[in-house]
């Protein structure tokens, strides 16, 4: 089969279009790549995820957060919380980890070192490369 030299160009540039726009894409979406996870008494949290930066991240998981609350931040990663399910305002546990798998296992590891009985995962929130 002859292909020919226009229509060779054309499926070029076409090529390269699709090319540049993935390129795009993964710039955007690793430029927009902080969270945070805002963790208070008694169950009380805040997330936020895909933020441009740190400050604008834990100010938003801050904000959804009723009374007291810490900030934990992460930057591609995924982050966890756990509350003792008996005592929600007892125990509780979070981590920040690579994926979310580990964060989910640690933040409930800490819940039942810190004295959870029954810990379950109360919130959790991944940014774009978590």
């Amino acid at each position: 089969m002859i292909v020919s030299t226009a229509k060779a160009k054309r499926r070029a540039l076409i090529i390269l279009a699709l090319t540049l726009l993935l390129g795009a894409n993964r710039l955007i979406t690793e430029s927009w790549a902080t969270g945070a996870l805002a963790v208070g008494k008694c169950g009380a949290y805040g997330q936020a995820y895909d933020y441009p930066a740190e400050d604008a991240a834990r100010i938003a998981a801050l904000k959804q957060c009723k009374g007291q609350c810490t900030a934990i931040t992460m930057k591609r990663a995924c982050a966890a919380l756990a509350i003792d399910l008996k005592n929600p305002c007892g125990a509780h546990g979070y981590a920040v980890k690579p994926k979310i798998s580990a964060s989910l296992n640690a933040a409930t590891r800490k819940c039942y070192e810190y004295g959870g009985k029954e810990c379950v995962i109360r919130a959790w929130a991944c940014d774009a490369k978590g």
